[in-house]
């Protein structure tokens, strides 16, 4: 039995080396731009520490396709906002929604190329500003070319992730993999956390000059 056996069950090493694994990670990555609590950024990590640890699948097919991925999910988005606007649905005008969207209608008045690639690392202002783009009409070569750059870095920034840790960390993939995931969700965490308080400094500054 191989190292790598040992500490994963050979059935699931072959499930993520193999064209399923890319399959897998595609499909939840293609969710998480509906639904936050799909793990797509942790499926493109686990599979950039197996690409590094194993050799396979090849880690530039996890980063393209993964960008391939997200590219769509953002312009499935997008064309949502396009066609039904951000308030036919009742979810829409939930509270929290209401605000994310009011955020993302400001942020996109100031500077749309900044904003979708900075939001593509934030899964719920992900989904706000992919709405809030097709409801204003964003010209749509624009918002295509800049959708494919935010989801080429993202998947690149994701995958890295998942191969520096593989790389640094022995004991083959399944330590890789898990510790990998790890770091991905704390740094995940730590942006979350600064693009919080942005909004709220900027309120209070406001109010001050006020």
């Amino acid at each position: 039995m191989s190292e790598s056996s040992a500490v994963m069950p050979e059935p699931l090493l072959q499930l993520l080396t193999g064209p399923w694994g890319l399959v897998v990670m595609c499909a939840l990555v293609v969710g998480d731009a509906f639904l936050v609590v799909i793990p797509g950024e942790i499926a493109v990590t686990a599979l950039g520490a197996i690409a590094m640890s194993q050799g396979s699948p090849p880690l530039l097919a996890v980063i393209g396709l993964a960008a391939a991925a997200a590219w769509c999910g953002d312009v499935a988005c997008y064309l949502i906002g396009r066609t039904a606007g951000v308030e036919r649905w009742r979810w829409m005008r939930a509270p929290r929604v209401r605000a994310s969207l009011d955020w993302a209608r400001r942020r996109l008045s100031t500077g749309t190329a900044t904003v979708l690639f900075t939001a593509r690392f934030v899964p719920f202002a992900r989904l706000a500003v992919n709405l809030v783009a097709g409801a204003s009409r964003i010209h749509p070569p624009r918002f295509l070319s800049l959708a494919a750059v935010a989801a080429t870095g993202w998947a690149a920034y994701q995958a890295a992730v998942g191969a520096v840790v593989a790389a640094l960390l022995p004991g083959g993939p399944l330590p890789a993999v898990v510790v990998s995931v790890l770091v991905a969700v704390a740094l995940g965490a730590a942006i979350d956390l600064i693009t919080a308080r942005r909004p709220r400094s900027r309120s209070a500054e406001a109010d001050r000059l006020g």
